[in-house]
């Protein structure tokens, strides 16, 4: 089923600390997930077009939390702390890790993973754990090769071909695309692919509202019939 999402009616729901936190766990929820400099917060604002849907820092390491968002009925999309490098206490590094780690294999409305990852330093052991993760448990993942743009064109092309050919090792369904959140680089193919995630929510929603206009219809019918 081919979708339409207004990603830019994306908003801001709540923050968790832990997936305890977290509304119920229904529908469809995509992640997106990265090294605490991957440019995750960039990349969500750049999706929706809104400039302060999530809150980007110079200083890696703020998202502290587990963040959800509403694209639409049935739709979320969950922005998870930054893992890796981030100047920060060690027991606050563990306790973010925790709460990523349970989010990850305890959420079942998880259904797609975005991984970004910055061109210029991809594929480091936590990012290749998190997707060898999502494959074991046969969630399709998305990575995002972030700020292409630092890269000529050539060079760019060289190295999204150099990870998509490391990304058939994983096996599974694992995509490769560049981004960039400053020239808007490889938005629609984000778009596209969280489109794809999202249908099945969108088309049940849709049965839902003919479903909901039947019994509707047919209350007015027996009134009418009443009344003559």
């Amino acid at each position: 089923m081919s979708v339409k999402i207004h990603y830019q009616n994306t908003h801001f729901i709540t923050s968790a600390p832990d997936i305890r936190h977290l509304p119920e766990d229904e529908g469809i929820e995509v992640a997106f997930a990265g090294r605490s400099n991957a440019g995750k917060s960039s990349s969500l604002n750049r999706l929706t077009n809104q400039r302060n849907l999530a809150k980007t820092s110079k200083t890696p390491g703020r998202t502290q939390l587990i963040n959800l968002f509403k694209v639409t009925e049935g739709c979320h999309i969950v922005d998870l702390p930054g893992y890796g490098f981030a100047q920060v206490p060690l027991e606050m590094k563990k306790k973010w890790q925790k709460s990523l780690g349970e989010y990850l294999q305890k959420r079942q409305s998880l259904k797609g993973l975005v991984v970004l990852m910055d061109i210029r330093h991809p594929m480091k052991d936590l990012d290749q754990q998190l997707i060898f993760w999502a494959v074991d448990s046969g969630i399709p993942v998305q990575v995002l090769l972030t700020k292409a743009d630092k890269l000529k064109s050539g060079a760019r092309k060289a190295q999204v071909l150099k990870i998509q050919q490391e990304a058939i090792g994983f096996g599974g369904d694992v995509n490769v695309a560049p981004f960039s959140s400053l020239k808007g680089i490889g938005v629609d193919v984000l778009r596209n692919k969280l489109d794809t995630w999202f249908a099945p929510a969108i088309a049940a929603q849709m049965t839902d509202d003919v479903i909901e206009a039947e019994l509707v219809d047919g209350t007015e019918s027996v009134d009418n019939d009443e009344q003559q």
